[in-house]
């Protein structure tokens, strides 16, 4: 059995959520795959970092993140100051990148995933920035150390949208998509249309994790603007910034706004939307009334929906309902064994 080493950079939800998900599967992966993994090396913004050639105990690793402790003591040797001389050190087969996103550069992430492929290392990342600030010149610099950079889980968790057309649908030539990409906003318009404040849904999102301590960017439209142009670089072949895409948030939907369009039979969306026409990529973010007819009148909650317009197939969707932490890293995970495929 093949043993394959893993170093993680970011230990937050999702990488505590794929540390569990590789433990609860290593008997499938061992039977089905003739695989196993190890995490080799474990990076933090706040709680340390450590690398331990042998496995880092990732039930020592769980219970000390989850008592805000730090990694440090797992290391077995000294650790660099530098994240990139981290990853270099690691010597590990795979780099899951998992740091915070940036809008605006991308970075580190982009950075953490340059570092992984110089030292031969394939790269995995539920990051939307290097995506779309990067994503020509990473592949160009996977394809020249004959590694790879998938990012599955960066746009709809764990839902195959990007594997799915660079597998299943070849050839198929996307005209344009619609969609609802943010799942914060979802769930705080569903929340306002059931008579809760703005304020209220925020909290109620910050309480069970779906927003963020400052959920700017995701009532502002920025996450999901970035999601836009990532499935505009990718897979309609033009790159797209999240500053190129006509964004407008939320945060003028007011609770009797809300309960208007529930009155008159619609509801309203954060509707994201491209078009190619002549080369060019049209896309938009914005608030929309959408009808009983639409099917994103029923997306309800955390769930997302992406309909993609192609040459051959007219109308196809992509559903996912209620993710989690758990859906991303499976994503993850999905992207390192089609690596190993």
């Amino acid at each position: 059995m093949k043993n394959y080493s893993i170093c993680m950079i970011g230990f937050g939800n999702v990488g505590r959520a794929f540390a569990k998900l590789i433990n609860r599967k290593a008997k499938q992966l061992s039977d089905e795959f003739n695989t196993s993994f190890s995490v080799v090396a474990i990076a933090t913004g706040s709680h340390g970092r450590a690398i331990n050639y042998s496995g880092i105990n990732l039930k020592k690793a769980l219970e000390i993140s989850a008592e805000n402790g730090s990694l440090d003591e797992l290391s077995t040797i000294p650790i660099p100051e530098s994240i990139q001389d981290f990853i270099a050190l690691s010597k590990a087969d795979f780099l899951i990148e998992n740091s915070p996103v940036n809008y605006e550069t991308g970075e580190p992430a982009i950075t953490h995933i340059k570092a992984a492929l110089a030292n031969k290392m394939h790269a995995v990342s539920a990051n939307k920035g290097p995506i779309v600030h990067a994503y020509e010149e990473l592949i160009a610099l996977a394809l020249a150390s004959e590694k790879q950079f998938l990012f599955e889980s960066a746009v709809m968790d764990g839902a195959p949208i990007f594997s799915v057309f660079r597998e299943a649908l070849p050839a198929a030539d996307i005209k344009g998509f619609e969609g609802i990409l943010n799942s914060c906003t979802n769930l705080l318009i569903e929340k306002m249309e059931k008579g809760s404040t703005f304020e209220e849904a925020i909290a109620h999102a910050q309480l069970i994790g779906i927003a963020e301590t400052d959920p700017s960017g995701d009532i502002d439209g920025w996450d999901a603007s970035i999601k836009v142009a990532a499935l505009a670089t990718v897979l309609m072949g033009i790159p797209l910034k999240p500053q190129d895409v006509d964004r407008k948030g939320i945060r003028d939907l007011t609770p009797h706004l809300i309960q208007k369009a529930i009155q008159d039979g619609k509801r309203w969306k954060l509707v994201c939307t491209a078009e190619k026409s002549g080369g060019k990529i049209t896309a938009k973010v914005a608030p929309q009334l959408v009808p009983s007819s639409s099917p994103l009148f029923s997306v309800n909650g955390t769930s997302s929906l992406v309909i993609f317009k192609t040459d051959v197939l007219p109308g196809l969707g992509i559903l996912e309902s209620d993710p989690s932490p758990e859906t991303t890293a499976y994503g993850l995970l999905a992207d390192i064994l089609n690596v190993l495929k």
